[in-house]
């Protein structure tokens, strides 16, 4: 039965959905998401673990950023989270948004991170690549969600956020049908008061950076030295395979491979794979 509470961390209240016992895995969401991405996979590792899955700030039934919010600061939260949930040190398991603050979680606290476990996401070594021209119809959304029309269209309007997010979503998945369970419960979350705007806070406050990265003028960053296992998926419309090539120039200690016959939601498409491959991972490392 996972058990859901609101937990005061750095300023804002936090929900945080949570089950199982053993060693704690922090699950970080990506977009259009919330903690409910991760349910199928907190069923499968409940016996062997404790898994938590916070809503991150601006998503969910969590507070809402005052401003834009980007990975630096959702890294912050989630370490001010785990302080006041007991936890000094957790394996990291996440995803596209969640995937980016893994990294600034990992290169800020290294020792607070058993270990880091990655679905698709965005790191310096995809470059250029993001911006390409076939990549402009893909990646249109990230512009999009940046524009105050884009909450003024669908606050409020169901038949709006249900059109652009059940899109979304199933373009991105492999599995067409992966979210068609749980579709309602997302569309009554974006449908609910500030999930839009704190949401596209994120891209507000990513785009600089992205702009940077496509430009060739991204700052250097430190290697992350943390044991690291990155599962990408193969029909990624997004973040297509080939762009893993350049991940070991990010993480120092690097098991990857692909994770066949899903796209962009792999923990949903396939929980099954994805919650032995997280277990296996963990199993593997030190405790």
């Amino acid at each position: 039965m996972i058990e859901h509470r609101y937990v005061e961390a750095r300023g804002a209240r936090f929900h945080v959905a949570s089950v199982g016992a053993g060693p704690p895995l922090l699950l970080l969401h990506g977009w259009p998401e919330f903690w409910l991405s991760w349910e199928p996979v907190m069923q499968r590792l409940a016996d062997r673990f404790m898994l938590i899955a916070p809503d991150l700030r601006g998503f969910g039934q969590s507070d809402k950023p005052d401003g834009d919010w980007g990975a630096e600061d959702h890294a912050q939260d989630m370490l001010a989270l785990l302080e006041a949930l007991g936890v000094p040190r957790a394996g990291i398991v996440g995803h596209d948004v969640g995937g980016a603050v893994i990294q600034s979680l990992a290169r800020a606290a290294p020792g607070r991170c058993r270990g880091l476990f990655l679905f698709d996401f965005v790191y310096p070594g995809i470059g250029a690549r993001m911006g390409a021209p076939d990549r402009l119809t893909e990646i249109w959304y990230q512009s999009f969600n940046q524009l105050p029309v884009a909450v003024a269209m669908m606050a409020g309007n169901e038949a709006a956020t249900r059109a652009y997010f059940s899109h979304i979503i199933r373009h991105w998945s492999h599995r067409k049908d992966a979210f068609d369970p749980v579709m309602d419960e997302f569309v009554a979350n974006f449908m609910a008061p500030g999930n839009l705007a704190g949401g596209f806070a994120w891209y507000r406050a990513a785009h600089a950076g992205r702009v940077a990265m496509m430009q060739g003028g991204a700052p250097a960053l430190p290697t992350i030295d943390v044991p690291t296992c990155v599962r990408w998926a193969e029909h990624d419309p997004l973040f297509p395979p080939g762009w893993t090539d350049r991940l070991g120039e990010t993480f120092s200690h690097l098991d990857l491979a692909i994770f066949g016959d899903v796209g962009h939601f792999p923990h949903r498409e396939d929980p099954d794979r994805a919650a032995a491959e997280i277990g296996r991972f963990f199993d593997s490392l030190e405790a």
